[in-house]
């Protein structure tokens, strides 16, 4: 369905993105993930022929991106960050309006206009110009449009950008209710916003896509590195000095252990700390830490879910 060799773009002496190479199948539901500024919307941009790539190349579904840009944006449904609406027009009208500069004969446009108003739940606004509208029914409209000619690729750049809690949630059940009709891209940096929705992840970190697959088989892949969560009491009135250093220092000492980081440093006169390890050594870090004084209060081994596995992919935010 996508396929992109090889892809860049370069905004003078700076790249923006690439070279990314990726293949994305008829059905999926991909997410981009990643930090602002690591090239998402220029990815998305370029697929919906809103951008020209610096070179490279870009198919969807057999269509060359550069020699054959309408008939790729026939195809193609896209709605960016702000949602391109003229705020003049009734949503009926701006729909409407949107069809035809798509392509669609007066006969199509009468039938689908009510259709994706249903489906995206916006019937009860028709009548309503859409600036009058709230942010959460201004980007169902902006939905509407992206899908009013039936595209087969669906491309949404941070759709639940500014909405409230309770709109994000009607709009990620409306993200899972189109996955049965259009292969959809996703953009954002939310994790749960692409943990909820996506089948697929690409991480792009620095322009560049740094994993991709399953959050299970990210997980997994990460999965090598053992981490433990483990908090001691600080002080005692047994007259042991129970201190961070000195259990940091406990820890350390145990052979295997490769990073030990403070996350919780001194709350309630205790303090946690993240172990990594290269095998499942809690019980060794434990005995250490007694051994040496300290009390123990808990210990648990860390799971690597999405959050986890893109703060060790990505490295921490830009400035």
């Amino acid at each position: 369905m996508v396929e992109l060799t090889e892809v860049t773009k370069y905004y003078g002496p700076k790249r923006a993105l690439g070279p990314v190479s990726c293949e994305i199948v008829r059905g999926d539901t991909v997410g981009f993930l990643g930090l602002n500024g690591v090239g998402k919307t220029t990815l998305l941009r370029i697929l919906a022929c809103g951008l020209r790539p610096s070179s490279g190349r870009v198919e969807i579904d057999g269509f060359d991106v550069l020699r054959s840009p309408h008939e790729v944006r026939k195809r193609v449904g896209y709605l960016p960050e702000t949602p391109p609406v003229y705020r003049d027009m009734t949503v009926r009208d701006y729909l409407a309006f949107s069809g035809r500069i798509k392509g669609m004969t007066a006969e199509a446009i009468a039938r689908r206009v009510p259709e994706v108003e249903e489906r995206t739940r916006i019937s009860e606004v028709s009548d309503v110009p859409t600036g009058h509208l709230s942010e959460g029914f201004r980007q169902r409209v902006g939905v509407a449009q992206a899908i009013v000619h039936e595209p087969e690729l669906l491309i949404l750049d941070e759709p639940t950008h500014d909405l409230d809690p309770v709109q994000i949630m009607e709009m990620r059940r409306m993200i899972r209710s189109l996955k049965d009709s259009h292969t959809i891209l996703i953009s954002s940096h939310i994790l749960p916003e692409i943990s909820q929705t996506c089948d697929r992840l690409l991480i792009l970190d620095d322009g560049e896509i740094v994993a991709t697959g399953t959050e299970e088989e990210l997980s997994g892949t990460l999965a090598r590195t053992r981490r433990m969560t483990i908090t001691i009491r600080l002080g005692g009135s047994d007259g042991t000095d129970r201190t961070s250093a000195g259990a940091e220092a406990a820890i350390r000492g145990v052979t295997g252990v490769t990073r030990t980081e403070v996350t919780d440093g001194g709350g309630d006169r205790a303090v946690t700390f993240e172990v990594e390890s290269e095998e499942d050594l809690r019980s060794a870090v434990c005995r250490a830490l007694v051994e040496g004084g300290h009390e123990v209060i808990a210990l648990a081994r860390s799971e690597h879910g999405l959050e986890r596995v893109f703060v060790d992919l990505v490295g921490g935010e830009r400035s």
